[in-house]
């Protein structure tokens, strides 16, 4: 038998455009209703259930996002589209935000609301995945094949904070809308990714994963949009980008800070427009992707000084998940330890050592600057050092001395002439320390470090502090700013030349 079709309401006050609206979705084969103003839609809304209902923003008598707001508040199960004027980015980002499942821009195109609808409708009432998700998914290379709940349990912990990131993985996780992941280098942003495409009505696409600070400055247009055929050196046939292999499915953008200010231009158009120009082609394909975007950098301060277009922003920090330091979620190391050990043990072909409460005070007594990325490398080790069947971990004072929460300390005395040939040594062997996993971030930490010490003896005068560091007090307020350095009231803070 087949499923029933989906049934949609569409309200706008324009007859033709209402008219057009209907008669592309009857030959999709969906049920339609129209509304002409809010007070129809409501009625309308009251009297039948629906699968998507598509609006446009304004309306003679009030607002599309009036209507959105009725469906979140009565939790309804109806999935809303917003159609905007062309170039009002603003309503498309506050309608995303107030709980929109997608946004399409006036004129709208017909083979973009055709695919918009049919994302919308999905999971609701049995209809077919959108074409385009089902031919997407012979890409898959990268595609994730894991179900919810998997990509779910693999963020471990039950924190309060690792829970709050995953209560907010579940409640966007239907929506169309961008989403930001912020953390530091370590704490297992591409694994919320995963999770959040697992969760969407997107899973049965791909995933397409992409480090935007790998990419050659020269290959990112190609990359990221394709290429025809003899359009640069080397490229024997068409090819395919990241947001074509991405169709029907999510397009994981990590590091985005690192993408350069003219490839941000060609990714925010992108974006907005929902097609892309392949490389030497003089035609535009649309996409259908979800973008979810991740980085460790504090972008707000990029935007300030100039290294990250402020529209992007916009439009890729619709929604923001934070994910929390291992720092800041200690309790969750043992749940963390143990299934790293597992997934490492299993990896190896071995029994898992057992976890000793010895091994875990050991543990938490590193820093671990570099977050769950580090705790499974020091695991790597101890298993990879450890006989019989308890973990043994080393003690590693290095780790602590090199990555951070050290005193500052002056300038080192230039090293000693070497002793002369045939002359035995009478120093120890020179400490083995190890090289960070992240350079930026510990560039950054030991920065940070220095100028929260400059401040509080200068009492947090930025003016004195920069002479102190033999700096201007533009780069002083550059820094505190790209550092997210707060000073006790801030807002009393003075400058000698402010």
């Amino acid at each position: 038998m087949n499923a029933p079709a989906a049934s949609i309401l569409v309200v706008d006050d324009e007859p033709d455009l209402r008219t057009l609206y209907e008669l592309t979705l009857l030959r999709e084969g969906y049920r339609v209703e129209t509304a002409s103003s809010m007070q129809e839609a409501r009625q309308q809304l009251k009297d039948l259930r629906f699968d998507a209902v598509i609006t446009d923003m304004r309306l003679p008598d009030g607002f599309g996002m009036e209507l959105l707001r009725d469906l979140r508040d009565q939790q309804r199960r109806e999935r809303c589209v917003v159609m905007t004027a062309y170039g009002s980015a603003e309503n498309a980002v506050e309608a995303l935000r107030s709980g929109a499942f997608d946004y399409l821009t006036k004129p709208v195109d017909l083979k973009q609301f055709r695919s918009v609808v049919a994302s919308a409708v999905q999971g609701t009432g049995g209809v077919p995945v959108p074409r385009s998700s089902r031919n997407a998914g012979r890409t898959g290379s990268t595609a994730e094949p894991v179900g919810t709940g998997g990509a779910m349990d693999r963020i471990v912990g039950e924190s309060p904070a690792i829970r709050n990131v995953k209560q907010r993985i579940a409640k966007v996780a239907r929506s169309m809308a961008p989403v930001l992941i912020h953390g530091e280098s370590g704490t297992g942003k591409e694994l919320v990714a995963q999770a959040l495409h697992a969760s969407s009505q997107r899973a049965e696409g791909p995933l397409i994963a992409v480090n935007c600070g790998a990419i050659p400055e020269n290959l990112l247009e190609a990359e990221f949009f394709g290429a025809r055929k003899g359009s640069y050196t080397g490229a024997s046939q068409d090819r395919d980008g990241y947001f074509q292999a991405a169709r029907g499915g999510t397009l994981f953008l990590d590091e985005i800070g690192d993408l350069p200010l003219a490839m941000q231009s060609k990714l925010l158009r992108a974006i907005q427009e929902r097609s892309v120009r392949p490389l030497g082609s003089t035609q535009e394909e649309t996409v259908d992707v979800r973008i979810v975007s991740a980085t460790h950098r504090d972008l707000a301060a990029d935007v300030l000084s100039g290294r990250f277009r402020q529209d992007l922003y916009y439009r890729l920090n619709v929604i923001e998940i934070v994910i929390p330091p291992l720092r800041e979620r200690r309790e969750d190391l043992p749940a963390l330890c143990a299934a790293l050990l597992t997934r490492i043990a299993h990896e190896s072909g071995i029994q898992p050592p057992m976890l000793t409460e010895r091994a875990l005070n050991t543990i938490a007594s590193y820093p671990l600057p570099g977050n769950v990325r580090e705790l499974e490398n020091l695991l790597h080790r101890a298993v990879a050092l450890t006989d019989g069947e308890e973990l043994h971990v080393e003690c590693a004072p290095s780790t602590a001395e090199a990555f951070g929460n050290r005193p500052l300390r002056p300038a080192s005395p230039a090293p000693a002439a070497p002793p002369p040939s045939g002359t035995p040594a009478t120093s120890g062997p020179a400490p083995c320390t190890p090289l960070p996993s992240d350079l930026q971030a510990w560039l950054d930490q030991q920065e940070r470090e220095i100028l929260v010490r400059a401040l509080r003896e200068a009492n947090f005068n930025r003016t004195a502090t920069a002479a102190r560091l033999g700096i201007s007090l533009r780069q002083i307020r550059y820094r505190i700013a790209r550092l997210n350095i707060a000073a006790p009231n801030d807002n009393d803070v003075h400058d000698d030349l402010a």
